[in-house]
């Protein structure tokens, strides 16, 4: 892997997103010398922050909610307020439009959902009271999964009890009324997987206990702040990050003991070629990516007109009915559309003023597609939202579509559209991307794979990075 001369460094991290600044700092804090490059101009990946409509507006071009960045044990040990990084929250963190008539509201006290959620409330808190207030040592064992003994074995064990079913029959079997059904069906989509898969209802536990415990908060000025805050530790720390430097080749990278990629399987195989034995290159080769996404930013001149005022407070809005949303994430995984898909929103102005000019709001919303989609999905997402907040498009000043051909040109992590780092179906979550105590690192001595398609997935929480960089750690000894 060594070649030309080049900066003398231990670690050279291939990526910037938040596992790969993760896994910088990391080793940076260990006393090593540490070198991040990144192929786009600024660093960041899926934390990346720009004026994409509007001067003025500030869109996320990835994520934008930080509820598993408040309850990593990486993000939470970082502590990156030191850093300049300021978590605000929205008054209420979800709400569910099912139709321009009926909502769900998930405020960050249980008792107060359950109180919207009529009969189902007693069964809400059944199963969400207790991760709500273990949530510590819960996240930490599911975002540290090969860690033996589980850091929490009571609440991991518990949660597995009713974690591991469908979250279709959960939901049936559960809640007797829509809005439940409809609210915690929309957690669980954030599984990015058919809801009549095994693990999906643990997805939608985790969320809905961490929105209680914890909150869904959004960086002040913009994800981007999550990145620059981690890069300025690094760099305190005496590290160094090169932005506008792709690296096509291991060959191209300097000596190194350790070297790290924040990448998924096609850029690994592309970069590693002949350096990775034929059998790990041939796993590599079988990696299956998810359901892709097509994600619209608005510009807006006021806030969004929900028929449902109650929803104006909430930070993340999910719109559809369960159905919607079960035949969606079923459809998609399968290569099909549908006319009238569940929609994920974000208005991130209610928390934070500061992304755009005053008295003006952001918006930004998806829905799942096929991988590779060409399909263009603005007027469906545009219908569902005008179904629910009458007088949606007047309010508009500049859109910014995204397919997922787009989405993947600014950051070849994201195949197809694909936002999870792959399939997080059972079989990939198991072995992700390897069957193993230690899956972040490859049979080349010193290679390390650091992004989400490592255990334990998707989402800003930092932990592939981390767990990456502990084991690099120790095998250096």
């Amino acid at each position: 892997m060594a070649s030309a001369p080049a900066p003398d460094v231990d670690a050279v991290v291939v990526g910037s997103g938040p596992n790969g600044l993760v896994a910088a700092v990391t080793l940076a804090e260990a006393g090593l010398r540490v070198l991040v490059l990144e192929a786009a101009e600024r660093p960041g990946g899926g934390l990346r922050s720009e004026e994409l409509t509007l001067p003025g507006f500030v869109h996320d071009l990835g994520a934008t909610v930080h509820a598993l960045g408040l309850a990593s044990p990486a993000m939470r040990a970082l502590d990156l307020q030191r850093d300049g990084l300021e978590l605000v929250h929205p008054p209420t963190p979800l709400g569910h439009a099912i139709d321009a008539t009926r909502s769900a509201i998930l405020h960050r006290a249980i008792d107060d959902t359950a109180i919207g959620l009529g009969r189902d409330g007693r069964a809400w808190r059944r199963m969400l009271a207790h991760l709500s207030t273990k949530w510590p040592g819960l996240a930490a064992s599911v975002l540290d999964p090969t860690h033996l003994p589980p850091h929490a074995p009571r609440e991991l064990f518990a949660f597995g009890v009713r974690g591991l079913w469908p979250a279709t029959l959960a939901g049936r079997t559960a809640f007797r009324d829509e809005p439940a059904r409809a609210l915690f069906a929309g957690l669980a989509a954030h599984a990015a997987v058919p809801l009549g898969q095994p693990l999906t209802t643990g997805i939608g536990l985790m969320l809905g206990g961490l929105a209680h415990g914890v909150g869904w908060p959004v960086a002040r000025g913009g994800s981007q702040s999550v990145a620059d805050a981690l890069v300025a530790r690094l760099q305190s720390l005496g590290g160094e990050l090169r932005t506008g430097h792709r690296v096509t080749s291991l060959a191209e990278l300097p000596g190194a003991r350790i070297i790290m990629l924040d990448l998924t399987p096609r850029q690994v195989r592309a970069i590693a070629g002949d350096a990775l034995p034929a059998r790990y290159a041939r796993r590599l080769d079988r990696w299956r990516y998810g359901a892709g996404v097509f994600k619209v930013d608005w510009a807006l001149d006021g806030p969004v007109p929900w028929a449902d005022p109650a929803l104006a407070r909430a930070g993340t809005v999910h719109i559809g009915t369960a159905e919607q949303v079960a035949r969606t994430e079923r459809e998609a995984a399968h290569g099909r559309h549908v006319d009238d898909p569940w929609v994920l929103a974000v208005q991130a102005t209610v928390a934070d003023p500061t992304r755009a000019p005053a008295g003006k709001h952001t918006l930004w919303a998806y829905c799942r597609v096929p991988n590779s989609s060409t399909v263009d999905a603005l007027p469906a997402i545009e219908a569902q939202l005008e179904r629910v907040a009458p007088g949606f498009r007047e309010r508009v000043l500049g859109r910014y579509a995204s397919s997922p051909a787009t989405l993947e040109a600014w950051n070849a992590n994201l195949v197809g559209g694909d936002i999870g780092g792959g399939a997080t179906d059972l079989r990939q979550l198991a072995a992700r991307p390897s069957l193993s105590l230690s899956p972040w690192a490859t049979p080349v001595p010193g290679l390390f794979l650091c992004s989400s398609s490592t255990l334990p997935g998707g989402g800003v929480h930092g932990m592939g990075g981390y767990n990456a960089a502990r084991a690099a750690l120790a095998r250096m000894g």
